[in-house]
């Protein structure tokens, strides 16, 4: 009886220490670097109330749900409301007309106009695919299971071959996602680093080749196998569609949830699973990052004057690895930390392959800020580009001589307002963050305390990326 009293101490005086400390954190100023949109404009905004109020924000969170009663967050979590079946015969017709237009796109890309802005390749790909693709599969669910231009296709192959649904081959389970990890890596560099990710010929080529090679992998280890481990694009989108308030059962019948409940139904992600999901945090940041003024003085560079990407390769390369593995250090450090206050026996593996999910949120965030004037701009250029896509005078939807509006990110008013959807985005996806992160501490470790005191170092880190997201929002980018 007096061990376990003895013990309840300990974990009351490391959990008042650990309160102590993130008080001492919050009050003392802290210098760190940041994630953003692109811009041509200097923010003017009151910045530090930002800064103070998103960390507050994420801390507040970490505290009221240390103690609210862990039954009451199951209950929340575990509420749906039931729509309708939705079922699967669709699934290779619209693949197959995903393909086409695909295919129609990469013509346009080798004979179409060379200008990215009358180019729908370009266009489509890194705004409406990879910004605007992303945030629907954030809120309707894993809608790229079925536009995904692979499907139908390997469908129409496999029956016409008399191949097997489970593919010739076998892939080793200890590969887990790892190509996916590979060639995630390289669409980042090539996104962030190649000096022309943009010209219509270049991204035809390269988007071309990865379909093949990707239709090629299924047909040798199976649709489901290479899409869980090699297809990048289908790694990442359902990741991000578990954070999705729709979700669709093993009856077909679709359904809607909070946003990240189906997060916390998720097994432990393996080591290459973590690494994908960091990564994908870390390429966006460093996005922002490489652009600042601060980055370009590290290196020499006069802002002011740019060179060109092709001068910034090197720089560039070095930079998101070192973003890559600095995210996932500190990410790791973290996990380990909480579980040493938490006296937790679990392996710092098994933590983190269910905290890492807690990433998801952030992830989500950090592209709605980041993507957001894209989207908003480059997207009317898409609609209209896409009616011609030829550059031949076509009309095919009546959208090729539409007024493109770009004062809807220009000016005093639309700053004040875009900075403000940015900055919310980010820290209600820390606070998310922190909330799905409670849940699978909780999972860890049924015991209040030792929930509470597992959580907290993530929780400062979540906090220091939150400042880290506004800090950017605010500085002056060139490049």
């Amino acid at each position: 009886m007096s061990g376990r009293t003895e013990g309840g101490a300990v974990e009351r005086r490391h959990l008042s220490l650990a309160l102590m400390l993130a008080a001492l954190c919050l009050a003392s100023p802290t210098s760190v670097f940041a994630h953003a949109s692109d811009r041509g404009h200097v923010l003017l905004l009151p910045t530090g109330y930002y800064l103070v109020g998103g960390a507050f924000a994420v801390a507040v969170s970490f505290l009221v749900l240390a103690l609210l009663p862990a039954d009451w967050l199951d209950r929340f979590w575990r509420r749906r409301q039931s729509w309708f079946a939705l079922g699967d015969g669709a699934r290779t017709a619209i693949s197959l007309i995903s393909f086409a237009g695909f295919a129609i796109l990469i013509a346009a890309g080798l004979f179409g106009s060379r200008d990215p802005l009358s180019n729908p390749l370009p266009l489509v790909v890194w705004t409406l695919l990879w910004a605007g693709v992303t945030l629907l599969q954030g809120v309707f669910g894993d809608l790229w299971s079925w536009l995904n231009p692979w499907v139908g296709p390997w469908r129409l192959a496999s029956r016409l071959l008399g191949a097997s649904n489970e593919g010739r081959w076998r892939l080793p389970r200890w590969i887990g996602c790892w190509p996916a990890v590979i060639l995630f890596f390289a669409f980042a560099w090539f996104e962030l680093i190649d000096p022309a990710p943009d010209d219509p010929a270049r991204l035809a080529l390269a988007a071309g080749l990865y379909w093949l090679l990707t239709f090629l992998a299924m047909l040798a280890f199976g649709y489901r196998n290479w899409s869980r481990s090699g297809e990048f694009l289908t790694v990442f989108f359902s990741m991000v569609a578990r954070f999705a308030i729709v979700e669709r059962n093993e009856h077909g019948r679709l359904a809607l949830c909070w946003p990240g409940a189906k997060l916390l139904a998720a097994e432990p992600l393996p080591t290459s699973g973590i690494a994908f999901l960091l990564l994908a945090l870390s390429s966006v940041s460093f996005d922002g990052l490489s652009k600042t003024f601060f980055w370009f003085g590290l290196f020499g560079i006069n802002p002011l004057e740019f060179p060109g990407r092709t001068a910034v390769i090197g720089s560039g390369t070095l930079g998101l690895v070192l973003t890559f593995v600095l995210l996932a250090g500190v990410f790791l450090l973290a996990v380990w930390a909480g579980q040493r206050l938490a006296g937790s026996d679990h392996t710092l593996g098994q933590a983190a392959g269910l905290l890492v999910w807690s990433i998801v949120p952030i992830a989500l965030a950090y592209h709605v800020a980041h993507y957001l004037t894209a989207l908003l701009v480059d997207g009317q250029y898409a609609l209209a580009a896409l009616s011609d896509p030829f550059a031949l005078g076509w009309n095919l939807f009546g959208t090729a001589d539409m007024q493109i509006e770009t004062g809807i990110v220009a000016g005093a008013d639309s700053a004040w307002w875009l900075w403000n959807v940015q900055a919310g985005a980010i820290i209600l996806g820390h606070v998310l963050a922190v909330l799905v992160a409670h849940g699978f501490t909780w999972r860890l470790h049924p015991q209040p305390s030792r929930a509470a005191l597992s959580q907290f170092p993530l929780t400062l880190l979540m906090i220091a990326y939150t400042v880290f997201g506004l800090w950017l929002l605010a500085t002056p980018t060139a490049g």
